[in-house]
C-alpha cells in the first residue's frame, strides 16, 4: 500500500534538501582544494623570491663587515629602502597589511574587519618581500598566511558562493599559508582550530576544508621547494623521566618571558603608529640605519632567523653570547614589528625560543650532567614554550616544533613545557597577543 500523497511530497523535499546540502558540501570541499593549491603556490614563489633576497643580502653584508666603511654603503641602501617602499605601500594603499596580518584575519572572521583581497594580495606579497629583504627581525609566516586567507576569499567571491562559506573558504587559507609557509601542514590545521576557535565555524565539512587546503598547500610546496624540514637538526632521544621537572621550569620562565614581550610590542606599536609622516619617513631611514649596522657588525643578530637557529644548535657559543643574543634579538624583534611593515613574529619568536632554550639546557647540564645528555632538546622545547606564552596557543606551538624539526620523540616534554608557560602566563594576565593586536586594530580605527 503506499503512502499517502502528503507522506509522499514532504520525502521528497526531505530528499532535494540532502541533495542540496552534499552538493553545497563538495562544492566547498572543491574550492577548499583550490584555495590550498593557490596558496601552495603563492607561498612558494613567495619562499623562493625570499630566499634569493636574503642570499643577496647576506652576500652584501659578508663583504661590508671584512672591508671598510665605503662598502656599508650598499647594505644601508638596502635597508633603508626596503623599510621605506613596505611602509609607503601598506601606509598608501593597504593599511590592513601592516605587521603579521593575523588579527586581521581573525577581525574579518568576526566580521569586524574587512578583506579586501584586490589590494591586499599584490601589496602584502610585494611590501613583505621588501620588509623581510631589508633585514628586519620578521618572519614570513604572518605574510603567507594572511595572503592565504584572503585567497580564500577571492575564490568565495570569483565563484559567487553565499556569505556562509565566507568563513570556512579563509579559514582554509589561513591554515595553508601557515602550512606553506613552514612545511607544517598539521600545525596550520590545529592553528585555525585552536587560534581562531571563537572565530572558525566549526562543523565536519569546515574541518575537512581546512585539512584538504592546508594538505594541498604543503603538497605544492614540497614540489616547487622541497620537503626537507624547514629547521635540519639531530633527532633527540627521549630525556630521562627523572629530568622532567626541568621542563615545568622551562616552561614556567617562558612565561615571564612571554609576558614581556607582549607588553613591549604593543608599546612599540603604539610609538610607532604616534608618529607623523615627516617623523615616520625619519624612522624608517632611522630603523633601515640600525638595522643594517647591527648586521654589518652581528650579522646572526638580524633576519628573521632561520641560519641563527641553525647556528645556535651547533652549540659553538658561550654563555655569554647567548644572553647577548637572545636579549639583542629580542629587542631588534620588538623594534622591527613596531615599524608597522608586513611580517611576521612565528619565525623570530622561535628563534627566541630556541636561543633561551639552548641557554637553559646548556646551564642545567652544568649541574646535572647525569640528566642532560643534549642541551638541544631544551631547545625544541622552547620553540613550543615562548609560542605558548605568547600566542597562548600551545597545541600550535607544539606541533609547529615538531613539524619543523622532525623531534616527534620529545612530545611528553614539550606538553609539560607548554602547559606551564601556558598557565602562568594567563595567570600573570597576558592575552594572546593577536587578541591584543585586533583590539589594538579597533580602538585606532574608529
Amino acid at each position: 500500500m503506499k503512502p499517502p500523497l502528503k507522506q509522499q511530497k514532504n520525502s521528497w523535499k526531505s530528499d532535494e534538501r540532502f541533495i542540496e546540502a552534499d552538493t553545497k558540501n563538495f562544492n566547498l570541499i572543491l574550492f577548499a582544494f583550490v584555495v590550498g593549491a593557490i596558496s601552495g603556490a603563492v607561498g612558494s614563489v613567495f619562499r623562493l623570491a625570499l630566499d634569493y633576497i636574503n642570499i643577496f643580502r647576506d652576500h652584501l653584508y659578508t663583504g661590508a663587515g671584512s672591508s671598510g666603511p665605503a662598502s656599508w654603503i650598499l647594505p644601508i641602501l638596502l635597508a633603508v629602502t626596503g623599510i621605506g617602499v613596505a611602509l609607503f605601500l601598506v601606509k598608501q594603499f593597504a593599511p590592513e597589511a601592516a605587521g603579521s596580518g593575523v588579527q586581521e584575519i581573525e577581525g574579518a572572521l568576526d566580521e569586524i574587519r574587512p578583506l579586501r583581497w584586490k589590494r591586499v594580495l599584490p601589496v602584502k606579497f610585494v611590501a613583505s618581500l621588501f620588509s623581510l629583504g631589508s633585514g628586519l627581525l620578521l618572519g614570513r609566516e604572518g605574510p603567507t598566511i594572511q595572503l592565504g586567507a584572503n585567497v580564500g576569499k577571492m575564490i568565495k567571491d570569483i565563484f559567487r558562493q553565499p556569505d556562509n562559506e565566507n568563513n570556512p573558504l579563509v579559514s582554509a587559507g589561513a591554515a595553508a599559508g601557515l602550512a606553506s609557509a613552514f612545511n607544517a601542514p598539521l600545525a596550520g590545521i590545529i592553528f585555525v582550530i585552536e587560534e581562531m576557535h571563537g572565530r572558525f565555524r566549526y562543523t565536519f565539512f569546515s574541518v575537512a576544508a581546512i585539512m584538504v587546503a592546508s594538505g594541498t598547500a604543503d603538497f605544492v610546496v614540497r614540489v616547487l621547494v622541497g620537503a626537507d624540514p624547514v629547521i635540519k637538526m639531530m633527532v633527540f632521544p627521549d630525556p630521562p623521566l627523572s629530568g622532567i621537572w626541568m621542563f615545568i621550569l622551562l616552561g614556567m620562565l617562558f612565561s615571564f618571558v612571554g609576558y614581556l614581550f607582549n607588553k613591549l610590542i604593543i608599546l612599540s606599536l603604539d610609538f610607532f603608529g604616534d608618529l607623523s609622516k615627516t617623523t615616520m619617513v625619519l624612522s624608517a631611514v632611522a630603523a633601515g640605519l640600525v638595522i643594517a649596522i647591527v648586521g654589518i657588525f652581528y650579522p646572526k643578530m638580524i633576519g628573521g632567523g632561520y641560519n641563527t637557529i641553525r647556528i645556535v644548535l651547533d652549540q659553538s657559543f658561550t654563555l655569554r653570547f647567548l644572553v647577548v643574543l637572545f636579549l639583542g634579538r629580542m629587542l631588534l624583534t620588538i623594534f622591527s614589528y613596531g615599524t608597522g611593515v608586513p611580517g611576521g613574529i612565528f619565525a623570530p619568536l622561535l628563534a627566541l625560543g630556541v636561543i633561551f632554550g639552548m641557554l637553559f639546557g646548556s646551564i642545567m647540564q652544568h649541574y646535572f650532567p647525569e640528566l642532560v645528555a643534549y642541551p638541544g632538546v631544551f631547545a625544541v622545547a622552547g620553540m613550543a614554550g615562548i609560542f605558548a606564552s605568547t600566542v597562548r596557543a600551545p597545541l600550535t606551538g607544539l606541533v609547529l616544533a615538531v613539524e619543523m624539526t622532525s623531534n616527534f620523540e620529545l612530545i611528553l616534554p614539550l606538553i609539560i613545557t607548554t602547559v606551564a608557560a601556558s598557565l602562568l602566563t594567563a595567570q600573570l594576565g597576558n592575552q594572546p597577543i593577536y587578541t591584543t593586536l585586533l583590539e589594538r586594530a579597533e580602538i585606532r580605527s574608529k
